[in-house]
């Protein structure tokens, strides 16, 4: 009997239209976004299914990605299909948690939307920087990263893709030292701040005492945690771990190896894009990979899994 993962998409595969069939072919995905625009005081359909320039903005993409996704989550829940664990990408950890049942979507999303705020504002534009680091193995990356303060590993996203972080300057000139190390390509990310790095402790600690008035659940089923990719089957470690989650690295392709080794053979990911099926098939070619991002992908996924 096939063992299934859910896994949800960090900040990046957000795009324009995401969820929008959704909302109009499903009552209960429509429910879900709605109830955002009214928690947030945001008009949901305009953020996610229009071109707009808020959608890249972290305060405004990580509500509306996190939104978008639990709107699917719950239409596969509602065909019949449900994980035996979940796990998510930065971001999408929160989807990874209410989808174990350890959060409500509703909480998920208002709490999202404060994190994004903290994120955006904890590094003045353009100071800070994050590339990704081609071809080139984690230990070599960690070696040549040894001495130098400003920059760190932000993603362990799989063999061969590595993501550093941290002040603009030191990351550039990093960048030469890896590429002289072995690099095949040090590519700058366009992104609005130094995310997963040490610059951001403080937002951690500022979302961690947001996340003290929010209720929290019993797991129903385990999830994966960036921050050591271990299983948590304990909600009281959770508050704990999202706050830390923001300057520690993600370990992704530590915590896929572990659902791996532990008999999961299906995940299912949850959103738009295929990023994390990428990753996936450059960890481990044997597993099976589907995605839900659009309305057509229901059908397909729950005839084969259900």
């Amino acid at each position: 009997m096939s063992k299934i993962a859910f896994i949800f998409p960090g900040q990046g595969a957000q795009k324009a239209g995401m969820g929008k069939d959704f909302y109009e072919n499903s009552k209960t995905a429509a429910e879900v976004i709605d109830r955002a625009s009214e928690l947030l005081g945001l008009d949901m359909k305009a953020l996610c299914f229009e071109e707009n320039d808020l959608l890249d903005q972290t305060e405004y993409t990580q509500a509306a990605l996190v939104t978008v996704c639990m709107a699917m989550e719950k239409v596969l829940r509602e065909r019949g299909l449900a994980p035996d664990v979940t796990a998510g990408l930065s971001l999408g950890e929160y989807c990874a948690i209410a989808s174990a049942g350890g959060i409500s979507t509703e909480n998920a999303i208002t709490t999202v939307r404060k994190r994004g705020i903290l994120m955006q504002n904890a590094v003045p534009g353009g100071q800070g920087a994050m590339a990704a680091v081609l071809g080139l193995d984690a230990g070599k990356i960690e070696e040549v990263l040894a001495d130098r303060s400003g920059v760190m590993i932000a993603n362990y996203n799989c063999p061969g893709q590595i993501v550093i972080t941290g002040w603009k300057e030191d990351v550039e000139q990093a960048a030469d030292a890896l590429k002289e190390a072995g690099a095949k390509r040090v590519l700058p990310l366009n992104v609005s701040g130094p995310f997963h790095s040490s610059l951001l402790e403080q937002a951690g600690e500022e979302l961690g005492k947001e996340l003290e008035q929010v209720d929290f659940s019993d797991l129903q089923i385990p999830y994966v945690t960036n921050v050591t990719a271990e299983y948590v089957t304990d909600i009281t470690k959770t508050k704990e771990l999202l706050a830390r989650q923001v300057a520690s690295s993600v370990r992704w392709q530590q915590s896929m190896e572990l659902l791996i080794a532990d008999g999961v053979d299906t995940f299912v990911e949850i959103g738009p894009g295929r990023t994390l099926a990428g990753f996936l098939r450059k960890i481990n070619r044997e597993v099976k990979v589907y995605n839900v991002g659009t309305w057509e992908d229901v059908d397909k996924v729950v005839n084969e899994l259900c």
